[in-house]
């Protein structure tokens, strides 16, 4: 078998155990509340790093062997024999010692099925599987995207990556005005408290505000540079997406209790 017979195989086997969407985990369009999106965490999606290896070990896979692959992915090109994610981190920071990192894998769509299955063993080098994907004509015309959470524990020396997202969309997919779409969840595992919203809107969108279940909010303005701060949450736009993506964090004690877009430009 190919690599993307075999990324289909996994894609299927995904979307066999994904475990649901939280009520609040649902797609919000100017305030509509429609259709979820997939905003999933499947059992197949979570990756642990274990001291100081360097590498990621893949957990809940089929078979009895872990995979591993490095912890750092370095970005380049595509060639002719490889392609790569665009996107890259939307934002990153400490809570209480722990450090945690949000970041986007965004693929091009392919231009048809032979570019489809080019791409397919792509992702699959980067255990990246579109559960929505049954075939590479699938994929054809659609941009896949996923979004991972990295969190450490106080010492550094224990890390968790998790897939907490991912959809398939067309290429020429828009969103206008105040639409945004968002999803909340734990900001670390074990968490109740949902304190992460992850989110994107429109290229227009220049502020969106959180609000949090103790009355008070968050306000998230888009960034003026392409540099990732420390502690810094705003609306940024990542190469390869045909959105500008958000990360909201609640404050300790309180949690996710809706978002808006509250500011918007011209263009």
């Amino acid at each position: 078998m190919t690599r993307h017979d075999i990324a289909l195989l996994l894609a299927d086997a995904a979307d066999e155990v994904e475990i649901g969407i939280a009520p609040t985990q649902a797609l919000i369009r100017g305030g509509r509340r429609r259709k979820a999106r997939r905003w999933a965490v499947a059992a197949t999606a979570t990756l642990v790093v274990a001291g100081s290896t360097g590498a990621l070990a893949v957990t809940g896979l089929s078979g009895d062997e872990d995979r591993t692959l490095p912890a750092v992915r370095p970005t380049a090109p595509d060639t002719l024999d490889t392609v790569e994610p665009q996107g890259g981190i939307l934002a990153t920071g400490t809570d209480e010692g722990r450090r945690w990192t949000v970041s986007l894998d965004s693929w091009r769509a392919p231009k048809d099925a032979a570019d489809a299955r080019f791409v397919l063993d792509g992702m699959a080098e980067h255990r990246e599987f579109p559960a929505d994907v049954r075939t590479a004509d699938d994929l054809v015309g659609k941009i896949a995207y996923f979004v991972r959470r990295v969190t450490e524990d106080t010492t550094g020396e224990n890390t968790q990556v998790t897939q907490i997202a991912q959809n398939l969309v067309p290429a020429d997919d828009t969103l206008s005005g105040t639409d945004v779409e968002a999803a909340s969840g734990a900001l670390f595992p074990g968490d109740s408290a949902e304190r992460l919203v992850i989110g994107h809107v429109a290229k227009t969108a220049r502020q969106v505000t959180c609000a949090w279940k103790d009355g008070t909010t968050t306000t998230i303005e888009r960034a003026v540079s392409d540099d990732i701060n420390h502690n810094e949450t705003l609306i940024r736009d990542p190469e390869g997406s045909p959105y500008s993506w958000f990360v909201c964090l609640a404050p300790r004690g309180t949690a996710y209790q809706s978002v808006e877009v509250t500011g918007q430009t011209s263009r």
